[in-house]
């Protein structure tokens, strides 16, 4: 095992990945920006460098930052969590050679499958099935046009280098897909750095089924079941839930068989998620497979007992993966919920502010992943997830219960900022939803509801204009 990670992001997966390594007797260093100089794992870890402003371009995407402090303080290895550079194959590159482990796939595995057609093309290869449309990019809005009409529409225009719900437009009609083709080709280049684009169907009525893997650099696997990720807004998951409900036990181990068959064809190694949508057939197509830790990874631990962090550091360090297939056995059913710093009466525009309560809840079965507590500046630099809370039962309506109950009790306030907690509980409260029978659209069919403005708010402030910092040089800080 290493002797000194490095935490390589913020937030609650900073503090997620550091309490991993401190139980396995591994020493933490986390790099922050000077917004997060107060943070809780600043505050823990064993050391910790500031690498840059507030801005995340200039700390938490600056590579070169990022392994000099790997170097200053002697790390083996970095661990990027989610987000900013968990799926940068540049990256990981850099990592591997300036003498760091990567926590993930190999770099070269990881460029493949970044790329969303050459992941499609790789993974079809390997015989899972594909939504229909292009595997290789579209290279005209004219070309985008005759696969649509071969496909038939809805069709969804994507980024080939897209991630985390973006770079996607959705087209119903034949007279909007030239100027989606464009508009989407434009915002890829500007997020990614990419302009290329792919057309495939857009299932309407579909579940986001998902499922998780371990595999180890000897070429051993396993599938840890499956979740569930089908209540989304614009692409961003809001509720999900190990494992998926409503459908057949036949159908779902075919799921994961073939996504461990997948994972094993392209020779991925660490923790992935390999995601999918099943139609009202309950045929599945494959749409993507992320090389990181998912936000959502609590569920599938709740149900096996593993911890998936954990298991990422054992293989990181060349240990062959400690499961076989037959030892994962899942039990009753876990829920999470994202507690956002967003208003849902006002599509969800993000609600930065300082936290004057901040209450979380507890119980039996209760978990909460969280960074924030009482006087934390929720800021405007970074994503607005605050907390997770996940819940655990032995059948799927004592979970939602039990969730309804740890929303009731978490206490969030603070002027100016509102929680999608309220949205959360209409979702619980939605028919379709407590059936286990709803689909992508569930979102945006409550938005539609005639009560949709209808949702209890906290309180909170105006959000900081800037960060208050100058940007600062390199600097290294003992915090114990």
């Amino acid at each position: 095992m290493f002797e000194t990670v490095l935490i390589a992001n913020r937030g609650e997966i900073a503090l997620r990945v550091l309490r991993a390594c401190k139980e396995l007797g591994v020493r933490t260093a986390v790099v922050y920006s000077a917004a997060d100089a107060d943070s809780a794992a600043v505050r823990l870890a064993d050391r910790a460098v500031r690498i840059g402003p507030a801005s995340s371009r200039r700390s938490y995407l600056n590579a070169a930052a990022i392994v000099e402090a790997a170097r200053q303080v002697g790390a083996q290895a970095v661990h990027p969590g989610y987000g900013f550079l968990s799926e940068d194959a540049d990256f990981a590159e850099i990592c591997v050679d300036n003498g760091l482990t990567f926590i993930g796939p190999p770099p070269s595995v990881m460029a493949a499958l970044a790329d969303k057609s050459s992941a499609r093309a790789l993974l079809s290869r390997a015989g899972l099935p594909l939504s229909p449309g292009s595997v290789a990019p579209v290279s005209t809005a004219a070309a985008a046009a005759e696969i649509a009409a071969a496909v038939g529409y809805p069709v969804i225009v994507k980024a080939a280098a897209g991630g985390g719900g973006r770079g996607m437009t959705v087209v119903r009609t034949p007279g909007e897909l030239r100027r989606a083709y464009t508009r989407t080709r434009a915002a890829a280049q500007a997020a990614f750095g990419d302009d290329r684009v792919y057309v495939e169907r857009y299932l309407t009525e579909a579940r986001h089924v998902e499922v998780q893997v371990l595999c180890d650099s000897h070429g051993n696997g396993v599938h840890l079941g499956t979740r569930d990720c089908s209540v989304q807004r614009r692409h961003q998951k809001l509720v999900e839930e190990a494992p998926a409900p409503a459908l057949s036990a036949a159908v779902l181990d075919t799921i994961a068989e073939a996504a461990l068959r997948g994972a094993l064809a392209v020779g991925f190694v660490g923790a992935g998620t390999l995601e999918f949508l099943v139609d009202a057939e309950e045929k599945f197509h494959f749409l993507e497979i992320n090389c990181r830790i998912q936000v959502e990874h609590p569920v599938t631990e709740m149900v096996t007992g593993i911890d998936l962090v954990h298991e990422q550091l054992h293989i990181a360090a060349g240990v062959p993966l400690r499961w076989r297939q037959e030892e994962i056995r899942l039990h009753g059913v876990a829920v999470e919920c994202r507690v956002n710093t967003e208003d849902p009466a006002r599509d969800f525009v993000p609600t930065p502010g300082r936290l004057e309560r901040f209450t979380p809840p507890g119980g039996p079965f209760t978990r909460v992943d969280t960074h924030a507590s009482a006087g934390y500046l929720v800021g405007p630099w970074y994503d607005s997830l605050l907390a997770k809370v996940i819940v655990w039962a032995p059948d799927r309506e004592l979970a939602l219960n039990r969730l309804e109950r740890a929303l009731d009790e978490f206490d969030i306030a603070g002027p100016g900022v509102h929680t999608t907690i309220p949205f959360v509980r209409r979702v619980l409260d939605d028919a379709a939803f407590r059936k286990g029978r709803y689909t992508t659209g569930l979102v945006d069919r409550l938005l539609a509801a005639p009560d949709a403005a209808s949702t209890q708010r906290t309180t909170a402030t105006p959000a900081p204009r800037s960060a208050s910092a100058a940007e600062p040089d390199i600097t290294l800080r003992r915090t114990r």
